[in-house]
């Protein structure tokens, strides 16, 4: 997310402060290093690069079960985004978007966290509380042809009025989507009127965007029943294809099949695939599957010192995000795959995510519902000096729910390097563990 820096760090939002309690309570060797502070006034660029440090930082401590869950961080957090952007809480209009564009208009707080306005737009659209916990908002970049860029997942802790208005762009939009992979899911979701039109919305519009693979065929065969107005027969045959239910980010490079090749990234159906153009437009297409990679990692490189010589295509104070994967190529090879990408914090979140689904399953669990008690009728508002934790979306018949706690402390932070220290140390602490990876059997290879 995007915070602004303010003038002094030494106010009530203290992000060093905040770090120290943090230390303090958790143990110095738990938390990711703290961006350094300079004693002296910051250019411009180098505001703007501490400010992508700092994001990074957040988003790491985030990542942890723990400290994510912390009132400390969590309140920190809250403080910052109306702090720094001076947002005082008021009761505002919000737009969110559904999937083919149709607009929802709220009334929310401006220190209204993501969970309140999800309940938001689901109390509007009239969707069952029990179903809130299918569908996630997420933050897009609309571009000129009117596709959508993702730039993240709203996190529980963002405040989405103020993440969208810090933009000061219009093209900046809060979309409603499913937040699953398993297709499975979809029967609990098209039980019910509105849970199927969000579904049936969403698919016709990845189809149009060519995000789901289809032949001459099958969209003929689509295109009959949208015209029947068959929402499940249509949303049956839409499971059957390539690419339903996955998310598409833009264009990007990767190292694989060979030294930086351009590639189109999805992810869905517990796998990444990578799309690539070979000459005469023929289509090739390399999936890597969640349970073959061994590891993976997000490394950030930040701008070369004044005076040395960037990488071309580079402009001078751009950060450049890799995701880089240990993948199980055959039985007794393990070969690292490197995806560039400035939505490489978003790829790994998603392959996060898939892991989570696939252990929940494994151990018999399923989507848990989201439900929150609602006062008079209406929505509780979380206050911007109170903790509100949601609940976790997953949720395993264990108790204990020791799996999950053992995978999400393998799932750190995003790694913040110079561009001249590469490492491909698979040992390294910004590495995320896969759990999911040791129960890779011979029937996979």
């Amino acid at each position: 997310m995007h915070f602004s820096i303010p003038e002094t760090e030494s106010r009530s939002g203290d992000s060093g402060g905040s770090a120290y309690v943090l230390r303090k309570e958790y143990g110095a060797n738990v938390l990711p290093a703290f961006p350094p502070k300079k004693l002296f006034s910051l250019t411009p660029a180098e505001v703007e690069q501490r400010r992508e440090q700092l994001e990074k930082y957040m988003q790491a401590v985030r990542q942890d079960p723990l400290l994510g869950s912390s009132e400390t961080f969590n309140s920190f957090l809250r403080r910052a985004q109306q702090e720094t952007q001076q947002v005082p809480t008021e009761e505002v209009s919000l737009e969110v978007l559904l999937s083919n564009g149709q607009k929802v208009l709220i009334n929310v707080l401006t220190s209204d966290q993501t969970e309140d306005v999800l309940e938001a737009v689901a109390a509007k659209l009239d969707l069952p509380d029990d179903l809130i916990g299918y569908f996630s908002l997420f933050l897009v970049r609309e571009k000129e042809d009117g596709a959508f860029s993702f730039v993240r997942k709203l996190q529980e802790f963002e405040l989405p009025y103020v993440s969208v208005t810090s933009l000061r762009s219009q093209e900046y939009k809060i979309v409603l989507r499913k937040s699953y992979w398993d297709s499975a899911y979809d029967d609990d979701v098209m039980e019910n009127r509105v849970g199927l039109n969000l579904l049936y919305a969403q698919t016709v519009s990845d189809i149009e965007r060519g995000w789901i693979l289809v032949t001459k065929e099958q969209h003929r065969q689509l295109k009959s029943l949208q015209e029947k107005v068959s929402k499940k027969e249509f949303l049956r045959l839409a499971q059957t294809l390539r690419h339903y239910g996955y998310l598409r980010f833009d264009a990007c490079v990767a190292d694989f099949p060979e030294k930086d090749c351009p590639v189109v990234v999805s992810a869905g159906n517990s796998e990444l695939s990578l799309q690539l153009r070979l000459p005469g437009q023929q289509l090739r297409e390399g999936s890597f599957r969640v349970t073959r990679m061994r590891c993976w990692r997000v490394t950030s490189s930040v701008p070369l010192p004044s005076g040395s010589t960037s990488s071309p295509g580079r402009g001078r104070g751009e950060v450049r995000l890799e995701l880089a994967f240990e993948y199980l190529m055959s039985k007794d090879r393990l070969q690292w795959v490197t995806i560039t990408s400035p939505q490489a914090i978003m790829m790994s979140i998603c392959l996060q995510s898939m892991v989570d689904e696939l252990m929940v399953k494994k151990s018999g669990g399923s989507i848990r519902k989201m439900l929150r008690r609602r006062v008079g009728g209406t929505l509780r508002r979380s206050d911007s000096q109170q903790a509100v934790k949601s609940p976790p979306l997953l949720e395993s018949p264990d108790n204990t729910r020791e799996s999950m706690v053992k995978l999400s402390s393998k799932l750190s932070a995003v790694s913040l390097r110079g561009i001249g220290s590469p490492s491909t140390d698979a040992s390294a602490s910004d590495v995320h563990g896969n759990f999911a990876f040791e129960g890779i059997g011979d029937e996979d290879l």
